[in-house]
């Protein structure tokens, strides 16, 4: 039915909050607020890059996701008034670099190469930021691409980064299978006319706008099922 599995990196591929203990470690009784802050502003940023200046060249406002990560860092450790040394900044940064992945994700790559279809990325993350968390977490041999949005200089869900996925790969829009934890990604995957599946770890309400997912579940193990 799919001849292209699509996946988000941050959140579905890779648990954004897996840095949550180093940052514990360094802000005790503050790291959950911290990473929950941190990743709420991050892709706060995202947006108003992309919404400030939607041109089909790319945002005159564009910042590699690595630097935009950095800024709302930075930022969340202001608003909760925490000190931020560099050093601390570099042990945090370092470790979103490589953060953990889901304890599926790998047999689900493994999967879709065993049943013969391709799998690729597609992430608001920097190029060099992607390859350090798949080669840290051992996928690169069962991926096919990478694709960083930073090639359309603009942040999902501009209709343009999903595009990137059809300028990589020879198929068509209905070919496609795209694969998110993020509600807001799968709402701009739908609007741009791909099938969608909702990793929906938290049991929570889907959005009020959009189109509904093609298939939902609270694990990515359940995509193996789902296609087979």
């Amino acid at each position: 039915m799919y001849k292209l599995i699509a996946f988000d990196a941050y959140g579905t591929l890779f648990d954004v909050y897996s840095i949550g203990q180093l940052a514990e470690t360094i802000y005790p009784t503050k790291g959950k607020q911290l990473t929950e802050l941190w990743r709420e502003r991050q892709i706060e940023y995202t947006r108003l890059v992309t919404i400030s200046d939607p041109n089909p060249t790319g945002s005159q406002y564009y910042l590699s996701f690595w630097e935009i990560t950095t800024r709302a860092l930075r930022y969340t450790c202001k608003r909760l008034g925490l000190s931020l040394s560099l050093e601390k900044e570099e042990q945090l940064m370092s470790q979103y670099a490589k953060l953990a992945a889901f304890s599926e994700s790998l047999e689900v790559l493994k999967g879709l190469q065993a049943a013969g279809i391709k799998s690729a990325i597609l992430s608001n993350g920097s190029q060099e930021m992607l390859a350090t968390a798949v080669e840290s977490n051992q996928l690169a041999p069962y991926l096919d691409q990478i694709i960083s949005v930073a090639d359309a200089r603009l942040f999902k869900t501009a209709p343009q980064t999903y595009k990137l996925l059809l300028d990589q790969f020879q198929v068509s829009k209905q070919e496609v299978l795209f694969v998110s934890s993020n509600a807001w990604d799968v709402v701009g995957a739908g609007w741009f006319g791909f099938d969608t599946f909702w990793v929906n770890r938290q049991a929570h309400p889907f959005e009020e706008i959009g189109n509904q997912p093609t298939y939902e579940a609270t694990s990515l193990i359940a995509l193996l099922q789902k296609i087979a």
